[in-house]
């Protein structure tokens, strides 16, 4: 199994940016998919999630109304749009498939290498 992000790079605060994330290696559409960030220091925290089917979705309060996931089964891969960024949201953000839609990262089976996002002020 492998997931692989792209997407992250330098943005100033209130500009935005899209990560993507492709799967191989698994049966795509049976796994929900997550993405969380890690920032220096810090623990690996939730950011969004989505079922299977892509119809219901989870977002941290943190990134709510200005972050959205979304998903394409036919493309093995899931999105997150980052918009109105700040800089409290520069970290490492991965990708991660598992079994159901949860926050935590136990509940996650493969993870992807992670990409970078830098806001700057």
């Amino acid at each position: 199994v492998q997931l692989q992000a792209f997407g992250g790079g330098l943005v100033q605060a209130g500009g935005s940016l899209s990560l993507s994330c492709v799967g191989s290696g698994l049966t795509f559409d049976s796994y929900a998919m997550g993405w969380f960030r890690q920032a220096p220091g810090k623990e690996r925290e939730f950011v969004a999630a989505i079922n299977w089917s892509g119809r219901r979705t989870t977002y941290a309060d943190s990134v709510k109304g200005r972050f959205t996931i979304s998903r394409d089964n036919a493309k093995n891969t899931v999105y997150l749009r980052m918009n109105t960024l700040k800089p409290e949201d520069a970290a490492v953000y991965y990708c991660a498939a598992g079994p159901v839609m949860v926050w935590v990262v136990a509940g996650y089976d493969y993870w992807g290498q992670g990409t970078q996002v830098t806001v700057s002020s």
